[in-house]
């Protein structure tokens, strides 16, 4: 199996590249050129899509909807000038950490 981590930097990088690109040539140009706020609203789109894998879905169809989300994921982050890594590096810091305790010390910060 090839490493996750390669998997998401190459899709990450591709991403990247695709920025000012043409819509015409590049669903990932396409998608940038309509702006962060459709980048959301096809990111929500897939996860109502893995919702629904997931309660009425094969493991297949829930496995290809969950790759849809994060591709677009990646995509609205790097929309907001963010990548899957920023994700991911927050989710390092996070390790180890309850996840109560987490929630509630964002919680009292205000979000």
């Amino acid at each position: 199996m090839t490493d996750s981590i390669d998997i998401i930097t190459r899709l990450a990088a591709t991403i990247e590249t695709r920025k000012g690109g043409d819509p015409n040539d590049s669903y990932v140009a396409k998608l940038f050129d309509r702006g962060p706020d459709y980048a959301a609203r096809k990111l929500g789109e897939e996860a109502v899509e893995t919702v629904v894998a997931a309660l009425a879905g094969s493991d297949e169809e829930l496995v290809g909807e969950a790759a849809d989300v994060i591709f677009h994921l990646s995509v609205l982050l790097s929309a907001r000038d963010l990548s899957i890594h920023d994700a991911l590096a927050e989710l390092g810091r996070r390790e180890g950490v309850s996840g109560i305790e987490e929630k509630n010390a964002r919680s009292s910060q205000g979000n």
